[in-house]
């Protein structure tokens, strides 16, 4: 299986790396990248095999993100300059899988981090907006303030935040963070995170013209559409490091709507889609989380700006949910 892999990758060219390429980031982030550095200088990688067009569009290994030396081994082998550490297991999967979440999210981003202090290449990893807690101001969150998570994904985000910024202070590690909000795509499915409705959404209303919501109406989130985070990202992993005030995480604004508004929307455009709404335990997660991010930080620092709202957004959702349930 190495000598298969090592057929796409067999000149010295440094190479990127994505560990956990099969989630709702990963296969978007990992399109993106060969677009731009060519197909056969990204790698992806994740623990469960990945789909034929994954495969197919470059370099793929199975990979456990807590097989240290195996993810060593391939850094070295590979002259690995960038890598993006994308596995976790998200809020609401944490909350039923909590030794393992933990596990998971603190241990692979440990590896990573020691790896890079060794190998010296530009690590991202992602935190979320489930690092803030009830005591955590719910408008225009700030950049630096009360962080009080409530659940177990949160915690292990809070506390990844705070060894990367040791890692850069000690060590100097070129670590880069983004507190994603909720983020909308079609391309994957729902990955088990409180924010996910508004992906599932779109998939119950083309197939059913109907949507029972976890969260209630008015619930307010901070939410960004997945063409907005893979290039936030790419504009982090770019921006010049001296220019980078944030080694924790940054704060970054998208759009804020509810369960209700998106509804409204995709209405307009299915006039027969009815919503109904029977809150459970992840309204509790939302209760503790900001209703809209002061991204102020990243604008000054690397220059960010949204580009989609929630009308944007919905009408591109919803044509491409809707050709994605089409093609199968």
């Amino acid at each position: 299986m190495i000598g298969l892999l090592f057929t796409f990758v067999s000149d010295m060219k440094e190479h990127i790396l994505v560990i956990g390429a099969n989630g709702q980031i990963g296969g978007e982030l990992v399109e993106e990248l060969r677009k731009i550095h060519g197909s056969s200088y990204v790698i992806a990688t994740d623990i469960k095999d990945a789909g034929a067009e994954l495969k197919s569009g470059g370099p793929f290994r199975q990979l456990d993100v807590l097989d240290h030396a195996s993810v060593f081994e391939l850094i070295k082998e590979n002259k690995v300059r960038e890598v993006y550490l994308l596995a976790a297991l998200l809020s609401a999967t944490a909350e039923s899988k909590i030794r393992s979440a933990w596990k998971l999210n603190m241990e692979g981003l440990f590896g990573l981090l020691e790896m890079a202090r060794q190998e010296n290449f530009k690590l991202f990893w992602p935190s979320s907006i489930a690092v803030f807690g009830p005591g955590t101001p719910r408008q225009n969150t700030p950049q630096h303030t009360i962080t009080e998570p409530s659940t177990v994904y949160g915690i292990s985000k809070l506390a990844g935040e705070r060894w990367c910024e040791y890692y850069h202070k000690m060590f100097g590690t070129d670590v880069r963070s983004i507190r994603y909000p909720g983020l909308i795509g079609y391309k994957t499915e729902p990955g088990g995170g409180t924010t996910d409705y508004a992906v599932s959404i779109f998939h119950n209303a083309i197939r059913n013209k109907q949507y029972e919501c976890y969260l209630s109406a008015g619930t307010a989130l901070p939410m960004m559409y997945m063409p907005d985070a893979i290039r936030a990202t790419l504009e982090l992993m770019n921006a010049d490091s001296s220019k980078l005030s944030i080694r924790s995480s940054y704060n970054i604004d998208g759009m804020s709507f509810t369960p209700e508004q998106i509804a409204g929307e995709i209405k307009l455009l299915m006039p027969d889609f009815r919503i109904s709404y029977k809150p459970d335990i992840r309204q509790q997660y939302a209760d503790s989380w900001p209703q809209s991010i002061d991204g102020s930080v990243a604008r000054n620092d690397w220059g960010w700006t949204p580009r989609y709202d929630i009308k944007s957004m919905c009408k591109e959702m919803f044509q491409g949910v809707q050709q994605l349930i089409t093609s199968h």
